[in-house]
């Protein structure tokens, strides 16, 4: 195992509570919204498409996401586990933010994730869309970093 492949435990094959472990840590993981940090999850050669962009490798997902959160203001994420086997998880999440015009978006999508023996992540493919809420009608109101442990999920939140 070389510096860069360092282990992210829980690792593949996943049962049904590694991978709402995994999907939890994700979650956590991007609310802290540190591209550096984060960045360590995916492996060295990790190869993303989100939404019409594609991302090679973990120095182009640290300037993918130092873009991202430079634009998407008081970024708040909730992400659900859908399906899981073997080293495959797919989630669907939901993430509000706003612009900076003050004008808010919830963001809704689907991921599917592939991992390698070190528990990094190799693949990911996500599909967004983004829709214009009113302030009065956001629902993720914690403070910004991770989501509390007793905060509702998107199931609970009719999302």
């Amino acid at each position: 195992m070389t510096t860069d492949q360092n282990s992210r435990p829980p690792l593949p094959p996943f049962t049904r509570e590694t991978a709402m472990q995994k999907v939890r840590g994700a979650e956590n993981a991007w609310n802290m919204r540190d591209p550096e940090k984060v960045s360590l999850a995916y492996s060295v050669d990790s190869v993303w498409r989100n939404r019409s962009e594609f991302v090679t490798g973990r120095e182009e997902i640290k300037q993918f996401l130092k873009r991202k959160w430079a634009k998407e203001l008081d970024y708040r994420l909730i992400k659900e586990l859908w399906a899981f086997d073997g080293a495959r998880i797919a989630v669907r999440f939901a993430y509000e933010w706003h612009d900076d015009a003050g004008t808010w978006f919830r963001a809704y999508g689907n991921e599917n994730w592939e991992f390698d023996e070190h528990g990094l992540m190799r693949r990911r493919f996500a599909s967004i869309n983004d829709l214009p809420i009113a302030e009065a009608d956001r629902k993720f109101h914690w403070p910004l970093g991770p989501r509390p442990e007793d905060h509702p999920g998107l199931s609970d939140l009719g999302l």
